[in-house]
């Protein structure tokens, strides 16, 4: 990974579409152009022109070669709806070495966001928030993408993560199967987030998640702390002498290893995301879901 995708550079650059733009451009410099194909890029193939199509897509130098109209069969002919959902609750606030949980998963979003409508993917967006869910519709247009990253950029994280009871009014729009990517600390109280999860994958959804946590919230670095706080209850613990590391890393390996296989028993992908790594790392794991996807 490029020192240059590190969170702390990325989120030096403060206009968030641009920050976006540098994510990706750097994730994409180590990729085959020729693997990338949506708008703008490489079409996949030809195929013989149909009286609906577009007369823009007709390739006119195979016309010149054939006598026959083909057209250009574009990846944009099997786009599909990206959901990114942000879990907008208090614990987003857990800072490690300059980076809060929030900055990461807004600049993530935003860096998915653009992928998305790079590749000619509609994109959504639903922050969670106790005192109630922002939600943007799935679109294309690049007026939709500017209030995407205008609400990404105005999210401040408070309460708890709200419940969705509705949740398939996220998902309206012209297709009924979407990627869905959601974005959290996996700190909730009454399985509120396994519970949308799981609705989702039962609607057909593929789901994608990617859960942030700081290297010392996993390693039990909280040297010169005499407590820590709840962000979410308010609750404090006191730290009486040192935290035993080993029974902390244990209960750590048994918090994940529970919600990476009850998630993988819904087939919902699951992937760690530490706060030190580098953004482009979530990168990879949409493309290669978004592919299989459109076999």
């Amino acid at each position: 990974m490029s020192k240059l995708l590190t969170p702390k550079t990325i989120l030096a650059i403060k206009d968030l579409p641009l920050a976006a733009k540098a994510i990706v451009d750097g994730f994409l410099t180590g990729m085959h152009a020729s693997r990338m194909k949506g708008v703008g890029l490489e079409f996949s193939q030809y195929r013989s022109y149909q009286p609906s199509d577009d007369l823009r897509w007709l390739d006119w130098k195979m016309y010149a070669r054939s006598d026959r109209y083909y057209v250009r069969q574009s990846e944009i002919e099997t786009s599909i709806d990206i959901q990114l959902i942000v879990d907008g609750s208090n614990s987003m606030q857990h800072t490690e070495d300059g980076v809060s949980k929030m900055d990461y998963a807004r600049y993530l979003a935003a860096a998915l966001g653009y992928l998305s409508h790079l590749q000619g993917d509609a994109t959504g967006l639903a922050v969670m928030q106790s005192a109630g869910m922002i939600s943007l519709t799935a679109r294309r247009e690049a007026q939709h993408m500017a209030r995407f990253y205008y609400q990404l950029e105005q999210l401040q994280p408070g309460g708890r993560f709200g419940e969705a009871h509705q949740p398939h009014l996220m998902f309206s729009g012209p297709h009924t199967r979407k990627l869905i990517i959601f974005i959290s600390d996996f700190y909730e109280q009454q399985e509120e987030m396994f519970k949308l999860l799981e609705s989702m994958a039962a609607m057909g959804h593929e789901v994608l998640t990617f859960h942030l946590a700081g290297n010392h919230e996993m390693q039990a670095q909280f040297g010169g702390y005499q407590a820590v706080e709840d962000l979410e209850t308010g609750e404090i613990l006191q730290l009486d002498g040192k935290v035993d590391t080993d029974t902390y890393a244990a209960a750590w390996r048994n918090f994940t290893t529970r919600i990476s296989n009850r998630l993988m028993e819904k087939q919902i992908h699951y992937k760690l995301l530490s706060l030190q790594e580098p953004l482009d790392t979530a990168l990879r794991d949409v493309l290669l879901q978004r592919a299989k996807m459109r076999r």
